[in-house]
């Protein structure tokens, strides 16, 4: 109906205009005048008929971003039940969570594809990845740790640097399980190094910086980021491109390092370098 008004609209725009030409014509005896309303009723028809369209489209554009954006919104108000609308308002919220982070430039995962990703960064890392790990036992007792670091040795077997920082408490470093780790660890040829939790930045300046960080991250060829999240939820971890957000971590990264220390292989212990009196285990 719109498209009929719209023609039909033109028409009689066109049938004004050829009117009066005619009356100057022919009523009137002016044939400059009738030549010039002509040209001047075709230009306008054709001006607003181009107008309309324009209009016509962007209309049609804006109903349908519009119901594209509402669409959530009319879903939810559509479910009668108290309940369900107030469970449809939560998993609204969540994926609004996640949504945010996708904004931010990063992809979310679970545990499982964490450690996938991980894997797969390792394989395609050609220089150096620089890693902070909270400190676990469990790299030889769960599979998805354990086929992570098995893509750590092939990667040193083609000429990776990879610098790993646990950051642990002071009392941790004595504990066998954790020596066991380190020892792995250095055995398969890491640059291992260890931070303690009280001495780095965040933990004595809590106005100016991020105190959320889990220390948990690895960059891999200053490209790519892999972090889990500080705090148990949806998600384990989150991955990112992202130069500005890839630079936040390398600044990060180097206030570990600089606060990290550097640990020998004493035996079948391991302590940190300089110690005079290994950690007894």
């Amino acid at each position: 109906m719109n498209k009929k008004i719209k023609h039909i609209a033109v028409l009689i725009e066109f049938l004004v205009g050829s009117g009066l030409a005619i009356f100057f014509h022919q009523v009137l005896h002016y044939p400059e005048a009738a030549y010039t309303i002509f040209g001047i009723g075709i230009l306008l028809s054709l001006v607003t008929y181009l107008v309309r369209g324009d209009i016509e489209k962007t209309r049609e554009e804006l109903l349908e971003l519009y119901h594209q954006a509402h669409e959530l919104t009319f879903a939810i108000i559509r479910i009668s039940d108290p309940e369900c609308q107030n469970k449809a308002h939560e998993l609204l919220a969540s994926t609004m969570g996640t949504i945010s982070l996708l904004q931010q430039g990063y992809i979310p995962m679970d545990e499982v594809e964490f450690y996938m990703e991980g894997a797969k960064q390792m394989e395609h890392a050609v220089n150096h990845v620089k890693t902070t790990d909270r400190i676990t036992t469990e790299w030889d007792s769960r599979g998805v740790l354990h086929n992570f670091y098995q893509a750590n040795l092939r990667a040193i077997e083609r000429g990776v640097k990879i610098t790993r920082i646990f950051v642990i408490n002071r009392e941790n470093l004595a504990e066998p399980d954790f020596q066991k780790v380190l020892i792995t660890q250095c055995s398969g040829g890491i640059d291992v190094r260890v931070a303690f939790h009280e001495e780095l930045p965040s933990a004595t300046d809590t106005t100016s910086r991020n105190t959320d960080s889990s220390f948990d991250f690895a960059i891999y060829d200053d490209r790519v980021i892999t972090d889990v999240f500080s705090k148990p939820g949806k998600y384990f971890g989150r991955k990112t491109s992202t130069p500005v957000e890839v630079a936040k971590y390398l600044h990060l990264y180097e206030l570990v390092e600089h606060s990290a220390y550097a640990v020998t292989l004493e035996g079948d212990t391991v302590i940190l370098a300089g110690e005079v009196i290994p950690i007894s285990v």
